[in-house]
């Protein structure tokens, strides 16, 4: 895969079957290197191990955020996941698996277009003060 930045579609097996994973998730490729972000559906995860590297959470105010470097898409990848929303921590054995028929490109245009629209909006909006302030100065 070239560089840049992607979603994919990825599945969660495993658990107790309640806890799930934002999907599509994104993922950004650099120097050969996949890097997925997993958004898990609580905040109570606090590590993940995937493919024997320890991650910590890059986020845990709404949901727990982790960055992974992931080994491989269309494969079952085995993950483990602490949590402590029991009453004490229990690390669970779940799996992840990325599609790749749904690989896409990350949509960058919508940032563009708010730029683009932004600026026109205050050029327009200049255009309009700068006008009326020219017929003030007539009338005066």
């Amino acid at each position: 895969m070239t560089d840049g930045k992607y979603t994919i579609e990825v599945s969660l097996t495993g658990g107790t079957g309640r806890s799930s994973v934002r999907s599509p998730a994104e993922l950004e490729v650099e120097n050969g290197i996949m890097t997925a972000e997993i958004v898990w559906s609580s905040n109570s995860y606090d590590y993940m191990e995937v493919d024997g590297e320890e991650y910590y959470p890059v986020s845990s105010e709404e949901y727990s955020t982790f960055l992974v470097e992931i080994p491989a898409l269309d494969t079952d990848i085995p993950v483990l996941a602490e949590t402590l929303a029991m009453s004490e921590p229990h690390l669970i054995e779940y799996t992840l698996k990325f599609d790749s028929a749904t690989l896409k490109e990350a949509d960058t245009l919508p940032i563009y277009a708010l730029v683009i629209s932004g600026a026109i909006l205050l050029a327009g909006v200049i255009a309009v003060f700068v006008v009326k302030r020219k017929k003030k100065n007539e009338t005066d």
